[in-house]
């Protein structure tokens, strides 16, 4: 190994939730010029680090440890190489990136981190709905079934479950029959559930149903991991009501609201806004 007077930067980038266009135009500048890439290709498209530099290194991480990854990003810095690490959706939620930066702290290894597109806004964006519609629920909680490695006890489902607001679960879908049993007695067996199914990629699909119905429906399409769990107001399909935003009574700070009298009267118009030259 040969050493280099100056590091190369290890970048931490949210590649989103599978679909190559959903990569923020700096993640993808990166990638095409970093001459060492490692993505977690069990959540990435191997599409995604195909604009790698010719000759750059190329890993999939899936099967790597820690202490593995860790030394390989180590290794090119010092010889003076920068890396894309290239994470799924958007690397500060459940992207298990705090380890490895930890990590890069003690080998004095400069990093960054590049965010992306969550795989809940990517499912929003394809079911065509506002997360926070007005009139609905005015908050989302992102969260998680305990599984594995468990969760503190104020992310308890059933306690967070007891605002009955939106929820996005991520992490979930092979926990299902606890995810019910925690959640029902609050939202109740009729609550619309969305399950959004590796969203992003060719196969992606949606499932909708009640709450109560949702384990069954997706132990029968065998879903057990890459979903999203959409529980809430903002999934029942009803109208939401309109915005004051584009109300014509209501003034804000570019716009002197009409009162009814004057709403009446006036005809409809384009607005044009000029903008200065530079």
């Amino acid at each position: 190994m040969s050493i280099s007077t100056t590091k190369g930067t290890v970048y931490f980038i949210g590649a989103g939730p599978g679909d190559p266009d959903l990569i923020t135009v700096r993640g993808r500048a990166l990638i095409e010029r970093c001459p060492v890439c490692l993505f977690a290709g069990s959540l990435v498209p191997r599409v995604i680090v195909s604009c790698a530099p010719a000759g750059a290194v190329v890993r999939n991480s899936a099967s790597m440890h820690l202490d593995a990854i860790v030394a390989l990003m180590t290794e090119a810095s010092a010889e003076g190489k920068d890396v894309a690490r290239v994470h799924s959706g958007d690397p500060s939620l459940y992207g298990a990136i705090a380890e490895q930066m930890r990590r890069l702290d003690e080998c004095e290894v400069p990093y960054e981190v590049v965010p992306g597109v969550s795989s809940y806004q990517a499912a929003a964006a394809a079911l065509k709905i506002e997360l926070t519609p007005a009139g609905k629920n005015q908050s989302v909680i992102l969260t998680r079934a305990a599984g594995r490695t468990g969760v503190p006890e104020v992310d308890d489902l059933a306690a967070l479950g007891s605002h009955g607001t939106g929820m996005a679960l991520f992490l979930s879908a092979d926990q299902m029959v606890e995810v019910v049993t925690a959640l029902q007695p609050r939202y109740g067996p009729e609550a619309p559930v969305v399950v959004a199914y590796r969203v992003g990629w060719p196969d992606q699909q949606f499932l909708r149903c009640s709450l109560a119905e949702v384990a069954a429906q997706m132990a029968n399409a065998g879903i057990t991991r890459t979903a999203l769990i959409f529980i809430g107001p903002m999934v029942d399909g009803a109208p939401a009501l309109e915005s004051h935003l584009y109300n014509k009574s209501y003034s804000h700070l570019f716009r002197k609201g009409a009162s009814a009298d004057e709403s009446a009267l006036e005809p409809e118009a384009d607005t044009m806004v000029e903008f200065d030259s530079p």
